[in-house]
């Protein structure tokens, strides 16, 4: 398995997972019937870790090995169900069995329960959240409308809760030396919009230090910024805006703006008015950075971007992954100039930047 061949070790359980997803998708070529169904029994293993994920077995097994019985009633479960769950999470490596006891396994355990990095805990549960919108591709496909997949058994409130913990997830470890490397410099305040619990906030802040930050997110959003941040230290330097930057006015104050994985979420018209908003607050000659996919003119690459497309597809009623013509266009739209991409990256860690002209 993944687990038990040593590919996990002390690294991150979700890269290993795209990596293996990677392997697949790239095939040269598609030869036999044999390749084709490998393919697509893909979505077993992710199924299994996200109906461990949601239902909190990681966390439950983290404090003592148990029997299928007993986790099954302290986690409200049907007993036959919770047993094949477990002895299919000790198949892939996840957990291991002794006698009828099942704990978790020492190298996984870091990575599957709730905690501080390197856990992916909360990005193993949005990707349940997207396994049940994926499920629904070819209805959404028939009608053009996202998926109506629910909320999972968690709820509402504690998806929520799980997409910020994936965003800092995929963030973290990245958000520093990439702001480190893009910083323009000489900029007075960020302005974050959709900031989140704060991870890319906090990364322009340590690479500024007589810089200040706004951060505007929804109002459900903003405590799990002030916790994060004043647990950094840096709570006196941020100032905290509730809102939908669908909706309602962005604050004022900022010559430098972040759009850190919103543009891929909108739709072109959402993105030409939230461009607009950015340029009616931004001080004049300020800057607009755009993080995100950049596509090339194929669309059909990288495939990172082709394949998040089809999330947005899923996900969003207009949502889609954009190509660097396309997001030039729209930016100069909404009175930018000197539009660039000044980051390349396979993935979501592209970078386009613009200058509000005066």
């Amino acid at each position: 398995t993944l687990f038990r061949s040593g590919q996990v070790k002390n690294s991150d359980l979700l890269s290993v997972l795209r990596r293996n997803r990677n392997r697949q998708a790239t095939l040269m070529e598609i030869q036999n019937s044999d390749q084709l169904l490998a393919l697509m029994r893909g979505f077993q293993v992710p199924c299994v870790l996200a109906a461990g994920a949601d239902l909190d077995v990681f966390n439950l097994l983290s404090a003592a090995p148990l029997s299928a019985s007993e986790t099954a009633r302290q986690l409200h479960c049907d007993l036959r169900a919770m047993t094949v769950l477990l002895d299919a999470l000790t198949g892939i490596g996840v957990l291991a069995k002794t006698d009828d006891r099942y704990a978790l396994a020492p190298a996984v355990a870091p990575l599957v329960v709730d905690g501080p990095p390197p856990s992916v805990a909360a990005m193993l549960r949005h990707q349940a959240n997207c396994l049940r919108r994926w499920s629904r591709l070819p209805w959404v496909v028939q009608t053009g409308r996202p998926a109506d997949a629910g909320t999972s058994v968690r709820g509402s409130d504690a998806d929520q809760a799980s997409f910020i913990g994936a965003m800092h997830d995929i963030s973290n470890q990245a958000a520093g030396p990439l702001i480190r490397e893009i910083n323009p410099g000489g900029f007075h305040c960020v302005l974050d919009v959709g900031g989140g619990s704060g991870t890319w906030t906090l990364a322009w802040l340590n690479a500024e230090p007589a810089a200040r930050a706004i951060l505007f997110d929804l109002p459900t959003v903003i405590p799990m910024a002030r916790d994060r941040l004043t647990a950094c230290g840096v709570a006196n330097r941020v100032e905290l805006v509730p809102g939908d930057f669908y909706a309602d006015p962005l604050p004022r104050g900022a010559d430098l703006v972040w759009l850190s994985a919103i543009i891929h979420q909108n739709s072109p018209d959402e993105n030409r008015a939230l461009y607009r908003r950015v340029a009616e607050v931004l001080e004049p000659g300020g800057r607009v950075l755009i993080r995100d996919m950049v596509m090339d003119e194929s669309r059909t690459a990288p495939l990172a971007g082709a394949l998040f497309a089809v999330n947005m597809l899923v996900a969003t009623p207009g949502g889609g992954t954009y190509t660097l013509s396309e997001i030039r266009d729209d930016l100069q739209s909404a009175g930018f100039e000197d539009v660039q991409l000044i980051r390349r990256d396979e993935g979501m860690h592209a970078v386009v930047s613009a200058r509000r002209r005066n």
